[in-house]
């Protein structure tokens, strides 16, 4: 699996270069990697081919045996001038640090990058994580809030 080990390679550098060659801290890459070797172990043992609610449940029960703080289905209220316009749920919110998007989808799809974007500045969060389930494999993008 190239992809995964790319993938596993590049949470284990602690900095990046952006487009303007500053070095930039990857932001919680110890929490990151904890999470996607609990996300390989659910498929690897599931496979493809399941509804995104039965992936949801093996990853909260791997979140549980690692001690992984977790909160599911976190209902997020969305205010406008102190009045709730809104509400988001989030399927995980992991350490009250970073968002977790389970999608059973091949490729990334734009407006479930903007969707996750969106959770993102109404929380104040820093990180969120999107995970595809696809038959070829699992495949993720962390999305940053620069903001």
């Amino acid at each position: 699996m190239p992809n995964l080990r790319h993938s596993l390679t590049l949470l284990n550098y602690k900095f990046f270069t952006n487009t303007t060659n500053k070095k930039v801290e990857l932001v919680y890459p110890e929490l990151s990697y904890k999470i996607m070797g609990a996300i390989f172990e659910v498929f690897n043992n599931l496979g493809y081919g399941y509804q995104e609610k039965y992936y949801q449940k093996a990853i909260s029960k791997v979140f549980k045996i690692l001690k992984i703080q977790f909160k599911e289905q976190v209902p997020f209220n969305i205010r406008f001038k102190n009045e709730i316009i809104g509400r988001y749920f989030f399927d995980f919110l992991i350490e009250n640090k970073i968002i977790l998007e389970l999608k059973k989808e091949t490729n990334f799809r734009k407006h479930h990058i903007e969707q996750l974007y969106g959770y993102l500045k109404a929380s104040n969060l820093k990180l969120g994580m999107i995970v595809n389930f696809t038959k070829d494999g699992v495949k993720f993008k962390r999305i940053l809030n620069l903001y």
